[in-house]
């Protein structure tokens, strides 16, 4: 789904729009977080999964799913780096088509590479 710039990825609509269809868990920053649509996820049958902010009620997780949390920083910076060293970050693309070229590209680029991100140290 795409959204303009201009619209907050934590709209309650675009969250429902975005995810109503899944099943499962989906893990986001705390940011993201509205209690409005976790609780109409929740009923949904999305188990909506983050860092709880300072005011708010502790919400129990299992060590699983804390452990998968954890691993969103991993993901983020792969994002980083595909977009500042492979180049996919580009909004002025003229079709879908070439805006989908470029980001196969980039996936491509990104197994070229020689230092990848690993989650064994």
């Amino acid at each position: 789904m795409f959204t303009p710039g201009n619209v907050a990825d934590n709209n309650t609509d675009h969250i429902l729009k975005l995810l109503g269809k899944l099943k499962g868990q989906f893990f986001a920053d705390r940011g993201f977080i509205n209690q409005k649509a976790f609780e109409q996820l929740l009923s949904k049958g999305v188990q909506l999964i983050t860092g709880i902010k300072s005011n708010m009620k502790n919400k129990l997780m299992n060590y699983h799913q804390k452990l998968l949390l954890k691993k969103r920083g991993m993901i983020e910076s792969i994002n980083d780096i595909l977009k500042t060293v492979c180049n996919i970050e580009h909004t002025r693309h003229r079709s879908p088509i070439n805006a989908l070229l470029n980001t196969f590209a980039g996936i491509c680029a990104y197994t070229f590479l020689e230092r990848l991100p690993t989650i064994f140290k």
